[in-house]
């Protein structure tokens, strides 16, 4: 874990590293109005372990608290024109709402629905979605690329319906914008893009987020980085990013995920071996059977 006397940043060609905690180095080393997009994953606080960071407040208020502290900073990083999504759990999410639309414009509430994994719920209905909410500071004046991510329009595509509202009729398009309920798997282990880590978001959720609101060249900011996902994907599609993390385990991934570095503090950064490395360093004797959906 970093602490605020040790900020290191590592950098090479778009992508930027800065190891240690988010609320100093968005206050110290973010200029305001410098970024395009910010995608905000922070801890839940529902009591996960990250590393050396236990994810858990002595109450909901005090979790709102912080929240609101690094939201606040986040707003002013963002240019007139900018976009923020932020997640947290389906029960913190009401309080980060309402602070947040005192400050920036709500358009979406997205939902994010995957497949379920493990022993589901028995005596109540199981949780299959995290929220995301997409903001703008300008209503009026914000960045949306709408035909780079279309999406299959099944009444169209699939249905060959014909549209006689038209005043020559003509077949029902076939691709459209996404609604609000996005439907992406987990990220589970043996995936080509798994990482040790409890939350990792899939990058077809950030390819679809990037895409949609910002263009070649601009800066994407993950206060979160956990695995670096968010500057992964940033950095295939031609932007910039910078990445924020505070534990050690997970900027190493990020140095390596985004090739700046193959050693860390003396250490040889590598790949997981997917094949035979589960999390608690036991091999597996199923290899070749483990399904993506367990």
């Amino acid at each position: 874990m970093a602490t605020h006397d040790q900020i290191k940043e590592f950098s090479k060609a778009t992508a930027r590293v800065i190891w240690g905690d988010c609320l100093y180095i968005l206050t110290n080393h973010i200029s305001n109005e410098s970024v395009n997009l910010i995608f905000a994953d922070p801890p839940y606080n529902i009591g996960k372990k990250f590393s050396t960071f236990q994810d858990s407040w002595p109450s909901d208020h005090e979790y709102s608290v912080w929240c609101e502290s690094w939201l606040s900073l986040c707003f002013s990083k963002l240019k007139p024109n900018g976009s923020m999504f932020v997640m947290t759990s389906t029960q913190s999410m009401p309080y980060l709402d309402l602070y947040i639309r005192k400050h920036l414009t709500i358009l979406s509430r997205i939902v994010w629905h995957y497949d379920s994994s493990g022993v589901q719920a028995k005596s109540k209905f199981g949780s299959m979605y995290e929220p995301i909410l997409h903001c703008v500071k300008d209503v009026n004046n914000y960045v949306f690329n709408g035909d780079a991510i279309q999406v299959e329009a099944r009444t169209g595509s699939q249905r060959k319906l014909i549209d006689y509202r038209k005043p020559v009729p003509a077949p029902y398009n076939t691709s459209k914008v996404p609604g609000n309920v996005w439907y992406f798997p987990r990220v589970r282990y043996r995936m080509d893009e798994y990482e040790n880590h409890p939350t990792q978001k899939p990058e077809s959720l950030l390819k679809r987020i990037i895409l949609a609101t910002t263009n070649p060249g601009d800066v994407v900011l993950d206060p979160f980085s956990g695995t670096f996902t968010t500057s992964a994907v940033a950095k295939k599609l031609d932007r910039n990013s910078i990445g924020i993390e505070r534990e050690a385990e997970y900027v190493k991934i990020g140095l390596r995920r985004l090739d700046i570095s193959d050693h860390f503090d003396g250490e040889v950064l590598k790949p997981l071996d997917k094949k035979y490395e589960r999390k608690n360093g036991k091999t597996s004797k199923k290899n070749d059977t483990l399904s993506l959906f367990e």
